[in-house]
């Protein structure tokens, strides 16, 4: 009987083969090099630049709605 492997597991929890976990490294090491000022998981969100964003879009939204009727979300 074969032995049972540990295979690593993804962030969705499939599990990843060396090619797949080769290709993540890779893909990891590109992103950061193409935004390096990104840092989704370390930066806090600014809530009040983000509302007042949400509030302009939405002001936007419901005047595209006004001139051109109603648009399907």
């Amino acid at each position: 009987m074969a032995a049972k492997g540990t295979a690593a597991k993804s962030a969705s929890g499939a599990s990843m083969s060396k090619y797949d976990m080769e290709v993540e490294k890779r893909l990891q090491a590109l992103e950061v090099e193409a935004h390096p000022k990104c840092h989704h998981d370390t930066e806090e969100v600014d809530t009040d630049r983000l509302s007042a964003l949400e509030a302009r879009f939405d002001d936007l939204l419901a005047h595209l709605k006004n001139h051109f009727g109603d648009l399907e979300d």
